[in-house]
């Protein structure tokens, strides 16, 4: 085990706590279903951003009789205090500023533990398990879009050797998640990283997928003038309908103030593109790898790069102009910020914790490929979560519901 400092174990606790106040749903099901110590004796492998709301689930899955093994999902965003309260109750190899050597060593340290289960954001864990042939794993889960699309690659290699529950994919996880968490949470990366104003901004959204969705929708609410970078025809075109300039990038470029990466694609910001901005122009990503933005080509090129806050870099360029990078180019809301709020971690976690229980039960019948989440497993982490939020709704009538099947008027 290895984290940074053991004595932030009790500021971790207050975190987790605060957290588990708002995470309802989680807690409600973990409850219920881990009653009876389904995961007794399970070693659970956990890839994921150690932030105190990932403290719910992995406290969830302790609780259920996983013996939990974690590493985090990226060199930057776990938050000490959070790592030392959780390495009271499972073993942790994180800490926030891993090198790249360091982060895969933790990765192994979890797979030499040879776990039944592994849950991930991002696939790094579920690709090195594969890779290296861990023959303990019998399913999994993933937690966002681009590690599922790595998955998928497996699977359509013929390299996937377990069965794999594609979280991402879940109406609960992507339609809240990726719209009004990453919506809000880059925002607060980007204002605790720069303190500036948003309103009046240029700021230019690349892809509008779920995630570009919800950056674009809380960059309108606070005032800024949006337009998006997208090549998909269909997005295009809702992005238009839903009133967003839609351009191309070498377009946006020239006329951008703040640039937000969304898309889970390497190089949608190239370097040829980054020379085109205005002097002063701030890059940030908000998907998972560190990819989207040509941040190799704009260091090796760049005259001078200097810390001039925390979280923000003032690169000069050799045309004279310069541009400021947030975070690295890694992902602004867990660099910066503290990642989503609880109240929508509660459903994206409370799926994980069904599903790994679900693909433990079903492992065996479930063969070697990409699963989406059971309607089932939705409909009860729904509920859950209206229940925490105080919210009751209906339901339809049998006449209701005869009529939904019918192709009678």
């Amino acid at each position: 085990m290895k984290i940074a400092n053991p004595k932030l174990a009790d500021e971790g606790k207050k975190n987790f706590v605060w957290a588990k106040n708002h995470m309802g749903a989680l807690d409600n099901l973990a409850r219920k279903n881990g009653r009876s110590k389904p995961l007794d004796g399970v070693t659970v492998g956990v890839c994921l951003h150690v932030t105190k709301e990932t403290s719910v689930l992995i406290d969830a899955l302790v609780s259920a009789g996983a013996d939990v093994k974690l590493a985090a999902a990226n060199p930057l965003s776990t938050q000490d205090d959070i790592a030392a309260f959780l390495a009271t109750e499972a073993e942790v190899w994180a800490w926030r500023g891993e090198t790249a050597k360091e982060y895969n060593w933790c990765v192994e340290q979890v797979l030499a533990n040879k776990p039944k289960i592994i849950i991930d954001d991002g696939a790094d864990m579920h690709v090195a398990a594969t890779l290296s042939g861990v023959k303990s794993v019998v399913g999994g889960c993933e937690e966002t879009t681009t590690g599922v699309i790595r998955i998928r690659a497996l699977e359509h290699e013929g390299k996937l050797s377990y069965p794999v529950i594609a979280i991402n994919n879940a109406k609960t996880k992507h339609l809240f998640d990726n719209r009004y968490g990453t919506g809000q949470s880059t925002f607060d990366g980007i204002l605790r990283a720069t303190s500036l104003l948003v309103a009046g901004k240029r700021v230019v959204v690349v892809g509008y997928g779920w995630v570009g969705k919800g950056v674009a929708l809380r960059a309108k609410g606070l005032g800024a003038n949006v337009a998006v970078v997208e090549v998909d025809p269909i997005r295009a075109v809702e992005a238009h309908l839903d009133g967003f300039n839609v351009m191309s990038i070498e377009d946006a470029a020239t006329e951008g103030e703040w640039f937000i990466t969304c898309t889970g694609i390497k190089g949608v910001i190239p370097y040829s593109a980054i020379k085109e901005m205005k002097d002063g122009a701030i890059l940030a990503n908000a998907g998972h790898f560190d990819v989207e933005i040509d941040t190799r080509s704009l260091v090796e090129q760049a005259r001078s790069v200097k810390e001039v806050r925390p979280n923000v870099e003032e690169i000069w360029l050799p045309n004279g102009k310069r541009v400021y990078l947030l975070a690295k180019g890694r992902i602004v809301n867990l660099v910066a910020a503290e990642g989503h709020p609880p109240e929508v971690m509660q459903m994206s976690f409370a799926n994980q914790f069904m599903s790994a229980l679900y693909v433990l039960k079903n492992h065996e019948k479930l063969g070697q490929r990409v699963h989406d989440v059971p309607e089932s497993i939705e409909n009860q982490v729904a509920r859950a979560s209206l229940e925490s939020l105080g919210i009751s709704i209906g339901k339809p009538t049998k006449e209701q519901l005869e009529y939904a099947q019918s192709w009678k008027i």
